[in-house]
């Protein structure tokens, strides 16, 4: 049966399929407020939606404190609905109320790649085959049968990570991916600008020129200044294999386009409930649903990763400062090789596909697909904040 995206979103919007299963801990995000004619931060208590903006103007400024999520509970302001309504309003195209945006507003957002075995392998591929999905196929089975499918053991920058980038330079299989997969420095880059990003129940975009894409589903930690993790979040990197593959040069425009950065649905605080602890034992599930009924689920244990959250996080910070503290996402298992139409080609997004990132201790991040000049254009920027925020009295 042919599944249309009409009938998909909207039962994604409800506080069951949105929210942490169990204790739900300290959620925190962003609602655009019609009434104030811009973002306030909020809070999450007992199924209603807290303004904070009277003590935290933006969502940064509560990342700052020392114990974020004490201070989020303690802040807590006017009830601006409950979930169930701000998620409804959301997905509704002609919603005037409240609705949710992406739980982050100031931090940089950063993206780390070929953080595990199989995504540098997929890289390795998308560069040797010039984003031809045809070559795709045979090459990695060719790789595979060459160093084997388990890469989970080698630590990158260890000596059996450069025995082992020996040998496939050796065999003529050497790429600037293995570089940043198990070499000492990780690939680190911006995702998009501050602001730019989208929150759940919304569109993401691919260009309409790409014709081999996929979402990345990740977690998404959520840094303060002071290079402390207080929380996090999930997010899909959404990534345009065909360009990429072409060239590593093309890294910024097979990235960084209009809606092509989900994050949410909500920033989960780290404290009693939830730790970093918590996040390396993680499994973000994928599961996307087509307009044509086509359908796939994978999922990217956070156990599998070869470089660890802190580390990351210390080489973000190690030559540069982010005073508005930034978001790290930290990359994914997931390898879009299962065929959607023709054999041997692989997965590509079509327009309409509902795509839903979720873990339990995260909930559910959800976005329709959609080509880029489609998806609301990115408008309201730093000016239109701090404008916003003063005529507010809150600056």
């Amino acid at each position: 049966m042919t599944v249309s995206s009409e009938s998909i979103l909207p039962s994604f919007a409800s506080v069951r399929a949105t929210l942490p299963l169990g204790e739900p801990g300290t959620l925190v995000g962003r609602v655009w407020d019609p009434a104030v004619g811009g973002p306030s931060p909020v809070v999450v208590l007992d199924g209603g939606v807290h303004d904070l903006s009277r003590t935290y103007a933006t969502v940064r400024d509560l990342c700052e404190e020392p114990r974020p999520a004490k201070a989020a509970r303690e802040a807590a302001g006017a009830v601006l609905g409950s979930v169930d309504e701000l998620l409804e309003g959301t997905a509704a195209a002609t919603a005037t109320g409240p609705r949710l945006l992406a739980p982050v507003d100031l931090q940089s957002v950063k993206a780390a790649g070929v953080t595990f075995a199989v995504s540098m392998l997929e890289r390795i591929i998308e560069e040797r085959v010039n984003g031809d999905l045809a070559a795709a196929a045979s090459l990695r089975q060719q790789i595979l049968a060459e160093i084997g499918a388990d890469l989970t053991s080698v630590r990158p920058g260890s000596q059996d990570a450069e025995k082992l980038k020996a040998f496939l330079t050796e065999r003529g299989l050497w790429s600037q991916y293995l570089e940043v997969g198990i070499g000492p420095d990780a690939e680190i880059f911006t995702k998009a600008p501050t602001l730019a990003a989208v929150g759940t129940l919304g569109p993401v975009g691919v260009p309409p020129h790409s014709t081999w894409n996929n979402p990345e589903p990740e977690v998404a930690l959520v840094i303060s200044s002071r290079a402390s993790i207080v929380g996090a979040t999930l997010g899909n990197d959404v990534n345009l294999r065909d360009v990429e593959g072409r060239s590593a040069l093309l890294l910024p425009q097979a990235k960084d386009n209009n809606a092509s950065c989900a994050l949410g649905p909500f920033v989960r605080l780290f404290d009693e409930t939830f730790s970093l602890e918590d996040v390396r034992s993680l499994t973000v599930e994928l599961e996307i649903r087509g307009a044509d009924g086509f359908e796939l689920r994978d999922s990217s244990p956070m156990t599998q990763i070869s470089r660890q959250p802190e580390d990351l996080v210390e080489q973000l910070f190690r030559s540069h400062q982010y005073p508005d503290g930034a978001v790290l996402m930290l990359g994914t298992l997931f390898a879009p090789v299962v065929d959607r139409a023709t054999e041997g080609l692989g997965f590509t997004h079509h327009p309409g596909d509902v795509v839903r990132i979720s873990a339990p201790q995260l909930g559910a991040l959800v976005n329709e697909v959609r080509h880029c000049e489609d998806c609301e254009p990115w408008s309201f920027g730093l000016r239109d904040l701090m404008a916003n925020l003063a005529e507010r009295r809150l600056l």
